[in-house]
């Protein structure tokens, strides 16, 4: 099962880089729809199909056996509902909401598979929400790129007008591709997380305003990016230029020798140390 798991969390950016040779229409001419097509109307409607469908379907009783786990929904500026979750921060904080940690899982992942690994983050104190992307598990709509940099930027919106003291992002292979262009369109949080996204997607047919490069700040400061060089899925050589960028404004960057790609590592004492690293970063 654990075999099958990782193959799958690493399936989604394959595909995506094999989808990349193939020549097709480019995006649809509306911008008003946010589900249009950006990255080819026929590549990027069969990526999201294939990845969506390698990441099964939702178990929706995974959340009863995490401590402090419980189902929300979010209604996006088009009427579309996303299922997800939140896991209650299990420290009181001292004054007022510690803060909110959101997530943004890989590409070929569903929430609920992340539950149990990201209880550890809400023992630190702060509120855990993660989503299912657009058109994934229970979530409507239809899996796109714009649509889902949108929803995670009206998202990070609504929690951050909740009277949280500190704002947390933490991105994942695809996900880290979506926190990237959220940053890039200006909000304001503390710190990030980004683990083994490309440098580029325009590479891949996607347009370049969507490059995750061309989305770090200034000051990167508030980031971590990391990038595994056993990784084969993400390569080190996808993510140099991302890591020389963000390093050069101020971000923390690590090239790991016994990392690959995140929830793949070789062994569980990696995988530990690995997470390890990204919450000293999030909460130092």
């Amino acid at each position: 099962m654990k075999a099958f798991l990782d193959w799958r969390r690493g399936a989604g950016f394959l595909l995506w880089l094999t989808l990349s040779n193939m020549a097709f229409a480019a995006s649809d001419s509306s911008d008003e729809d946010p589900e249009q097509t950006v990255c080819g109307w026929f590549k990027e409607r069969l990526a999201f199909a294939s990845w969506s469908a390698v990441a099964g379907a939702p178990n929706p009783q995974a959340w009863r056996g995490v401590q402090g786990a419980a189902p929300v929904s979010f209604k996006t500026r088009d009427g579309r509902v996303l299922a997800g979750y939140k896991i209650s921060a299990r420290q009181a904080p001292s004054v007022g909401h510690s803060g909110f940690l959101l997530v943004a899982q890989g590409n070929a992942m569903l929430a609920d598979q992340l539950l149990l690994e990201l209880s550890a983050f809400a023992e630190r104190g702060v509120d855990v929400f993660i989503y299912d992307y657009r058109g994934y598990g229970a979530s409507q709509g239809k899996p796109r790129l714009k649509a889902i940099v949108g929803d995670y930027r009206e998202i990070f919106q609504a929690h951050s007008a909740s009277g949280y003291e500190r704002k947390l992002l933490y991105g994942i292979s695809f996900g880290g591709v979506v926190m990237l262009n959220v940053i890039g369109r200006g909000i304001q949080f503390d710190k990030a997380v980004i683990d083994s996204a490309p440098s580029r997607v325009s590479t891949l047919g996607c347009p370049a305003e969507y490059d995750p490069v061309g989305k770090l700040p200034a000051d990167s400061s508030p980031l971590l990016i990391i990038s595994g060089l056993q990784d084969t899925v993400v390569r080190p050589s996808e993510m140099r230029e991302l890591l020389e960028v963000a390093r050069a404004r101020g971000a923390k960057t690590l090239a790991a020798e016994p990392f690959a790609h995140p929830f793949m590592d070789a062994d569980a004492a990696i995988h530990g140390q690995r997470q390890k690293i990204v919450q000293e970063h999030l909460f130092d």
